[in-house]
């Protein structure tokens, strides 16, 4: 019997990810107001003395509150999986743009450059019969950006696909052509790793191959 698994996240990519490895998730997007839980989490290392939180927190953070969120809201019978992506660049971390404006200046930045694309996944075993566990971890790949021409930005921000992804690029997308390497996981860069997905489903003592439909 296939084991379920509940995705809470709008991502095309992360959906893409999962279905070419067998899986077929439901899908359920969390109402999470992610400047909050960031808050909260800067205010909770503050407190602690712990200074700023790394990037690796904050995407394990927010993949956490996505997961928990559907727990709570609905009854799932369900792996539930919560996935975050952020761009560091010189210790700097970055979301989606949002807008032309912000996605250009961004490029501007990062063309020719290295960063490092976090992602974090939390998994609640929220199954009846099932573990009732609770974990995550983050994956982080290193991204070498090629040297862009402003006529380079200017025609791949038009197309308006690196406004709404993590970061502001793709590797499996339009921005391919844009990214020189990676080192490092690239199902991380699309947005669910999904080696580091098979170590966290076998803590919680389900094969990932549980999930093919």
């Amino acid at each position: 019997m296939t084991v379920p698994l509940l995705l809470a996240s709008q991502s095309p990519a992360r959906l893409a990810t999962l279905r070419s490895a067998g899986i077929e998730p439901e899908v359920l997007v969390s109402g999470v107001d992610e400047d909050a839980v960031l808050a909260s989490l800067r205010a909770l290392h503050a407190d602690q003395g712990w200074g700023e939180p790394d990037p690796a927190d904050a995407v394990l953070a927010l993949a956490r509150a996505k997961a928990e969120h559907i727990g709570a809201e609905y009854d799932t019978n369900a792996i539930i999986l919560g996935c975050d992506s952020m761009l560091e660049i010189d210790g700097a971390i970055h979301g989606k743009p949002g807008d032309a404006a912000t996605a250009r200046e961004r490029w501007r930045v990062m063309r020719g450059r290295t960063g490092v694309l976090h992602t974090g996944h939390w998994l609640i075993d929220d199954r009846e019969d099932g573990s009732r566990g609770s974990l995550g971890a983050s994956s982080a790949t290193t991204v070498r950006f090629a040297a862009l021409t402003d006529e380079e930005i200017d025609a791949y921000v038009a197309t308006g696909e690196p406004l709404n992804v993590a970061g502001g690029f793709t590797v499996d997308g339009l921005g391919g052509p844009y990214v020189d390497g990676i080192d490092g996981d690239f199902h991380g860069v699309v947005g669910v790793s999904l080696p580091l997905l098979r170590h966290l489903l076998a803590e919680l003592g389900v094969p990932i191959h549980a999930l093919r439909a």
